[in-house]
């Protein structure tokens, strides 16, 4: 995995925090820590587009990631049900975002080298 790909990745675990921090936290240390996440989240997407990835693609598997990782979250730490359609979805949702990075290859090039 190349090293712009990572950064999307670290993203993606950051706003698994901060979207579960927006429901969960109550005082000033967890809102600071939701905010931190927030500025994370975003700064490791922006960094991972300025390296070498389409803005589209790297948001997409962003997003799905974190989505993921949020639905597995609540239903670990906070006894959200388990739904087997729910489970599924997530699942198709995973496919969807392995074959964008599957298909982005490495050989796009930013800006206007000739």
């Amino acid at each position: 995995m190349n090293k712009a790909w990572t950064f999307v990745l670290f993203g993606s675990l950051f706003e698994v925090g901060w979207v579960i921090g927006l429901k969960h936290s109550s005082d000033v240390m967890t809102w600071t820590a939701t905010i931190a996440a927030i500025v994370l989240s975003f700064g490791f997407l922006i960094k991972a587009t300025q390296m070498s990835l389409p803005v589209g693609t790297a948001y997409a598997v962003f997003a799905g990631l974190g989505t993921t990782g949020t639905v597995i979250a609540e239903m670990v730490f906070f006894d959200v049900p388990f739904q087997m359609a729910k489970v599924l979805l997530i699942l198709v949702l995973l496919i969807g975002v392995v074959g964008l990075k599957l298909v982005t290859g490495n050989s796009q090039e930013q800006g206007g080298k000739s």
